[in-house]
């Protein structure tokens, strides 16, 4: 008796550490809500609705007083951002689209939730003003910057393509704040960039093409907020609410241009009038807007912005930017509409 109660025992402390292990493991993989006590933001430092949510206190808001951190990290680039979102050491990161469908095309398991902007006069192609460059002809020979693989040098390349131009200029790639420098020095006469950087080369320059012109050609362009996977299917509703953040942000700013502006500037150290003048210079679109059939679209029914990263993406494999180019399918799927509509009926 004493053998088969001691056996009994046993086999009931085995059984109640399954199930605790059991239970562990379901509270660490499934989607069951605010897991997370710390997010990691990488930003560029644009005018859009993330600034102005990042400075207006609307994040403080939706997560640090309910004690969840927001950790955010500056990245000058999507390229640096695309290597932290494979690494982990962020959770949402806002990039031109141009380096979402580079991220999506290597195999990063990522989604683009949101669109930040589309981009227009906040970016261009600037000339210096004693450089004799008054038209597209006047560019050969000169060499010409822009960070590779950005939306900068997707409109680039479409503009001196269609200028039957493109084997006759040098391009450069160079980060934006090299772009400043080597402007300064005088080793280039031309550079397509964006603001904060595309004002200090305007103080010297002038703007030969934007992508608004490049947009209404065709080629458009938009900043966007890409999710690593891991982290959306385990906190669904942190991302609707940092989708609500950016959603506010885009509303404190069509209501009361002017104070978002003063927010954002002291961000990023220029005066408001410049800060006003380059968020006026994109399209900053609604939670409505981003869900119409001309964006984002809604779960099973996907907008045109899913066949606008696709033909991205052919042009990007062209150019060799890219080695596989996802189908369209597989577009359709990557820009994720859900936590946007989750966000709606908070």
């Amino acid at each position: 008796m004493k053998m088969k109660k001691k056996i009994t025992k046993r086999i009931l402390i085995l059984i109640i550490a399954v199930i605790m292990i059991t239970l562990a493991g379901c509270q660490s993989k499934g989607p069951v809500g605010k897991t997370s006590t710390k997010i990691n933001v990488g930003y560029l430092r644009v005018p859009n609705d993330e600034m102005v949510a990042k400075t207006t206190g609307i994040f403080d808001k939706y997560f640090t007083e309910k004690g969840i951190e927001c950790n955010f990290i500056v990245f000058d680039s999507g390229v640096d951002a695309n290597k932290a979102l494979a690494s982990g050491d962020i959770d949402f990161a806002t990039m031109g689209d141009t380096n979402g469908i580079i991220a999506f095309s290597r195999g990063l398991d990522v989604e683009l939730v949101w669109i930040h902007e589309v981009l227009g006069k906040i970016e261009a192609l600037a000339v210096k003003n004693d450089s004799n460059i008054s038209r597209a002809a006047d560019l050969k020979g000169k060499v010409i910057a822009t960070p590779f693989a950005s939306t900068s040098h997707y409109s680039l390349l479409n503009y001196l393509k269609d200028e039957g131009i493109q084997d006759e200029v040098q391009l450069m790639d160079m980060q934006t704040s090299d772009i400043v420098a080597a402007w300064e020095r005088g080793d280039i006469q031309a550079a397509y960039t964006w603001q904060p950087t595309l004002g200090q080369l305007l103080k010297n320059g002038t703007v030969l093409v934007s992508s608004e012109e490049m947009a209404n050609k065709g080629y458009v362009t938009a900043n966007v907020c890409l999710v690593r996977k891991a982290f959306s299917d385990q906190n669904p509703e942190l991302v609707a609410d940092f989708i609500k953040c950016l959603s506010e942000g885009g509303d404190a700013y069509r209501s009361n241009p002017q104070q978002s502006a003063a927010a954002v500037a002291k961000e990023l150290g220029i005066s408001t009038e410049e800060a006003l003048a380059q968020m006026e210079g994109s399209k900053w679109l609604t939670p409505e807007a981003e869900l119409s059939s001309e964006y984002m679209g809604t779960p099973g029914s996907p907008g045109a912005f899913a066949k606008i990263m696709k033909d991205t993406a052919d042009f990007l494999q062209t150019q060799k930017s890219i080695d596989v180019v996802p189908s369209q399918g597989e577009f359709d799927q990557f820009i994720n509409s859900e936590y946007l509509e989750l966000s709606l009926k908070k």
